[in-house]
């Protein structure tokens, strides 16, 4: 009986061997890494552990008229590893084959009954049996194919006496062999759980090609673009690497770049299937269009809101390179750069927004000072004329300086001098009862938006010197501030309600004072903070803060 059970795990090993050899070949790995399979597949998997099952009945030990093997090993391996279809497959062949071979003999019709309900057991294990537990549980399940094996024998055998014995003989071996069900099960699932390990790895890897290529999606060009080609090609070593819109090449690099006029270059008509059906599309063993150098491609679809806008193209020189982990892994980081890419695009309309946004605020404010200053010139011209010579000199200057700058960026000197042409409009207007002190670091040079300080010091003027009945100051300062720099206007006139300090902090239009609402708004969308208000004893002081390096500062 030692001798059977020896003989019985020494072609379980056999088994064994062949499938850790099978293990070792890369076809065999991706298909135990596949989560489905094709009907191919299926096929040539059955056909192994079919193979495997007949080997097995023509290598068993005759013992009085019955075999001593390892079908229902085979039989069991195969459902508990790739499922019913398999498991089902397999038993029904295995089983067929060991009647026919001996038809007439006492365990043909059992072997055939166990094999057929062995392919169902493993089947059903597959289907409801965790994976850690499927070994142990293939075990217990051959085991008990093996005993309604040895229960057939007894009731089939004529006379019964010789199913009896051919049991007492065979049983323990035949029986206690199904421990190699859990050997061979734990052996491939071991290849099996690699593609957790792979996947992790390529997850990493994906996430590592999204945080080197996120800068380049800030702004989307033909270089940055090929930047991003050229990452991802290094880093998952491609042979090339293109990214396409839904007409025309965006960007390509590697093998094959000087065949392709980057940006007026039509797609292929692969590329345009994948696009209309945002299906990927593998090619293992076929020649690139343009580059018959090129042997294995996959074309990922690239999506926007649910719309296919472009696609990843990754290419390789050599035949059968885009396995089922590179599949998942350029999917991963088709999904990644279709997210920075919608992300870039939502972050240039937002700018887009915000500059037209600051062109409107300061439409807003052109019109406003334009009035006062036509109606202090009115005022002037039967007066004294050659002051009104003068303030129409300072009007005609300050639109200059607007309509040449439109809303860029213009050194803080030239603001200034807007502000002193502005100045002496309104000066003309109130006489000596106004005073205006510069405190202004001179060392200081940077760039600021026209038309941000003026609507303040306006806005001291008229809302805070205008309504006294004595003289009023108004101080404009511009100093450092540390990391920032600090502008102010402060008047000594009447101070600013707390309600039109809440309403300027709740964005809401206080009164007339749509100037001062402006620049809050233009402040706040340009550095992120916006003007800080305090009522003083007498007056108020408004303020606002540019960083060094929103400011261009060059001290």
């Amino acid at each position: 009986m030692f001798d059977m059970l020896l003989a019985v795990y020494e072609r379980a090993a056999l088994m064994l061997i062949c499938l850790f050899l099978l293990t070792r070949t890369r076809q065999f790995r991706q298909l135990l890494q596949k989560e489905q399979h094709t009907r191919q597949e299926l096929l040539a998997v059955t056909a192994i552990f079919s193979l495997f099952a007949i080997f097995s009945t023509y290598s068993g030990i005759h013992v009085e008229g019955s075999l001593i093997n390892v079908r229902i090993i085979s039989v069991m391996s195969g459902g508990i590893l790739f499922g019913p279809w398999v498991g089902i497959t397999t038993g029904i062949i295995a089983g067929v084959h060991r009647y026919l071979i001996d038809i007439n003999g006492p365990t043909s019709v059992p072997c055939l009954i166990s094999s057929v309900v062995a392919g169902f057991v493993s089947g059903y294990i597959k289907l409801k049996i965790i994976k850690e537990h499927r070994w142990g549980i293939g075990i217990i399940g051959g085991m008990l194919c093996e005993c309604l094996t040895m229960l057939l024998v007894v009731l089939w055998a004529q006379p019964m006496s010789l199913g009896l014995d051919i049991v007492s003989k065979i049983a323990m071996p035949m029986i206690l062999g199904g421990v190699s069900i859990g050997m061979i099960v734990l052996l491939v699932q071991g290849v099996e759980d690699e593609k957790e390990v792979i996947a992790a790895r390529q997850a990493k890897l994906a996430l590592d090609i999204a945080n080197k290529t996120l800068p380049y999606f800030r702004h989307i060009n033909s270089d940055s673009l090929n930047t991003v080609c050229d990452i991802i090609r290094t880093d998952i070593r491609a042979d090339a690497v293109a990214i396409t819109n839904e007409h025309n090449i965006l960007a390509y690099v590697g093998v094959g770049a000087e065949f392709y006029n980057i940006g007026h270059e039509i797609i292929s008509e692969m590329t345009k299937e994948s696009i209309q059906s945002g299906k990927i599309t593998i090619k293992n063993n076929d020649e690139a269009e343009r580059t018959p150098q090129i042997h294995s491609l996959i074309i990922i679809p690239l999506w926007e809101k649910g719309v296919v806008t472009g696609t990843l193209k990754i290419y390789y020189r050599h035949a059968h390179q885009i396995t089922n982990s590179l599949k998942v892994m350029a999917i991963g980081l088709s999904q990644i750069i279709s997210t920075q890419i919608e992300v870039s695009r939502i972050e240039q309309l937002r700018e887009m927004a915000d500059q037209a946004e600051l062109r409107a605020l300061q439409s807003k404010i052109n019109p406003h000072f334009l009035f006062n200053a036509l109606n202090a010139i009115s005022s002037s011209i039967r007066i004294n004329p050659d002051t009104a010579r003068q303030l129409i000199i300072n009007l005609s200057r300050y639109l200059r300086y607007n309509l040449e700058l439109n809303d860029a960026q213009i050194d803080i000197k030239k603001e200034l001098y807007q502000i002193q042409d502005y100045v002496a409009i309104e000066q003309a207007r109130f006489g000596s009862k106004l005073s205006i002190i510069y405190d202004i670091d001179e060392e200081l040079s940077f760039s600021i938006p026209s038309l941000l300080i003026q609507p303040l010091v306006e806005n001291a003027i008229v809302h805070g010197i205008q309504p006294c009945r004595g003289k009023g100051v108004v101080v404009i300062s511009i100093r450092d501030d540390g990391e920032r720099v600090r502008i102010s206007v402060k008047d000594t006139g009447n101070g600013i309600s707390e309600e039109v300090i809440e309403q300027v902090k709740r964005n809401e239009l206080p009164g007339k004072r749509i100037g001062l609402l402006n620049v809050h708004h233009r402040v706040l969308l340009l550095y992120g903070e916006g003007l800080h208000i305090c009522r003083l004893e007498p007056g108020t002081e408004i303020w606002f803060f540019i960083p060094h390096n929103s400011s261009k500062l060059a001290a």
